[in-house]
């Protein structure tokens, strides 16, 4: 049976939730992987008002879609981050509060454990996000890092997320990291070193995402495959990277995104590097059958033109695993 093709609704967030369902039908959609800001998931009202998630069903019923997932990636940064004024833009008003760092990510790690319990309500398993990271400012080592420095951030991060993912397992939710760089894992190693910070908190695993992985020259088919128990979600996120002949490499050279000059860039599926039959190969191997949820990104495409083709393309590449050897009939009886 496929796998279900679902929208990660983040990048549409300045639409209103029914605008975006009826968008996500028309597009080909199975269903949505909706995130928790704009008006699309709101975990406060979830708690507090008995009406908001019959309401929110209803209206994904309307349109004949599913739910697998809702996805808090802002409030989840600001668990670890180091907190500034960019994390004014991206939280609601009660976690940001007056702006201290202390209480910001006092109040994100208890929006977080919300979060679980708004999951649990609405009938979902996983919740994708961030964990934010106080250890990415140092990234390059120069001046050069104490090891004791990288070793407290992972320590902190354990502290700050284990209680979180008490409440995920309280509540039968898995967390999904999507790795991610500015994240405390990036790439297979600092994965890997996460999840041994948490002692394999059973609760905490990955949203596997290979357009993160692949323009850093991470092996994003291996990483399925080693990681095959913990990959709880799926992004389908493209992205392009040149062999040679650009001006800014994988730091980006401070350059947004759709500028020429960059070595990478997001594109819609299809249209990058990412060798995703190899993926769908990974996945079949580890039995995973959960969604395929398309986050779309692609500064240069119209959006809805590109979400439609998206979801063809994903229906297209995804093909169930054999259930016989294909030389079973050459096998004496």
């Amino acid at each position: 049976m496929p796998r279900p093709v679902t929208l990660f609704t983040g990048q549409w967030a300045d639409l209103p939730f029914d605008v975006l369902c009826q968008k996500a039908k028309s597009f080909g959609y199975d269903g949505v992987e909706i995130a928790c800001w704009g008006d699309h998931f709101e975990v406060d009202k979830a708690l507090s008002d008995d009406r908001y998630i019959p309401a929110k069903r209803a209206m994904l019923e309307n349109y004949d879609l599913k739910v697998y997932a809702i996805s808090n990636h802002l409030v989840g940064q600001a668990v670890c981050d180091r907190i500034d004024e960019r994390h004014k833009s991206i939280l609601p008003a009660h976690v940001w509060g007056d702006g201290q760092e202390d209480g910001v990510r006092r109040r994100a790690a208890e929006e977080m454990k919300n979060t679980a319990r708004a999951a649990a309500l609405l009938g979902v398993k996983v919740v994708p996000g961030f964990t934010g990271s106080s250890i990415w400012p140092y990234l390059y080592s120069f001046p050069p890092v104490p090891q004791d420095w990288i070793d407290e951030g992972y320590a902190f991060f354990a502290e700050m997320w284990t209680p979180i993912l008490d409440v995920f397992s309280e509540q039968g939710i898995k967390f999904a990291l999507e790795v991610h760089p500015t994240e405390v894992a990036f790439d297979t190693a600092s994965a890997e070193r996460a999840l041994m910070s948490l002692d394999g908190h059973p609760a905490f695993g990955f949203n596997y995402d290979p357009s993160h992985l692949g323009y850093q020259g991470v092996d994003y088919v291996g990483f399925i495959r080693k990681f095959a128990a913990r990959i709880f979600h799926v992004h389908m996120k493209d992205v392009y990277w040149a062999k040679h002949g650009m001006e800014a490499g994988s730091f980006g050279g401070h350059l947004a995104f759709g500028d020429p000059r960059r070595n990478w860039d997001f594109r819609s599926l299809g249209h990058g590097s990412v060798d995703f039959e190899e993926i769908m190969r990974a996945l079949n191997d580890i039995h995973y059958n959960g969604p395929l949820s398309v986050e779309w990104e692609d500064s240069k495409m119209d959006r809805e033109y590109g979400a439609t083709e998206a979801c063809a393309f994903v229906k297209r590449v995804d093909f169930p695993p054999s259930e016989i050897a294909f030389d079973a009939a050459f096998e004496k009886k």
